[in-house]
């Protein structure tokens, strides 16, 4: 059954990208075969790939426990939150913190998670800032002065 749902919901998908490939404008100076091809023959390799899997389904799957999505949700929200605070805290901040409890979540034990949070966010500023010359600030501007 939730292959054949994933198939339905790939067609329809699939469906609104052709329908919305159809108002490409094609202008004076395009090529032959024109803009509208590639999009359409996309969204048909989708159709045709959701009509196998809906012919064709595996064997029901076994979902994971409500505790794995409660960690999922977890990690996703700390992803979003690293990202706002990137700007106000600086990198190593953030940067410590998000991948210490992403750490810890892969495996807790917390002097772990913490060596890896301190590792990766010394070793990625040092990389970014250094090696690749990004305009990164460590830590908050306020902190300089």
């Amino acid at each position: 059954m939730s292959d054949r749902l994933f198939a339905l919901i790939v067609i329809l998908v699939a469906l609104g990208y052709v329908l919305s490939a159809s108002n490409i404008p094609t202008s004076f100076l395009s090529d032959p075969v024109g803009p509208r091809l590639f999009p359409y023959l996309i969204g048909g390799v989708a159709i045709l790939s959701a009509l196998a899997v809906m012919v064709r389904p595996d064997d029901e799957p076994h979902w994971p426990g409500a505790g794995t999505f409660v960690r999922l949700l977890f990690a996703v929200l700390l992803l979003v939150g690293y990202a706002y605070a990137l700007k106000p805290m600086g990198f190593i901040i953030p940067t410590f913190v998000a991948s210490a409890l992403l750490s810890y979540q892969i495996n807790p034990r917390a002097v772990a998670a913490g060596l890896t949070g301190a590792g990766l966010s010394l070793g990625l500023f040092a990389v970014f800032k250094f090696a690749l010359g990004l305009g990164l600030f460590a830590f908050p501007r306020t902190w300089g002065g």
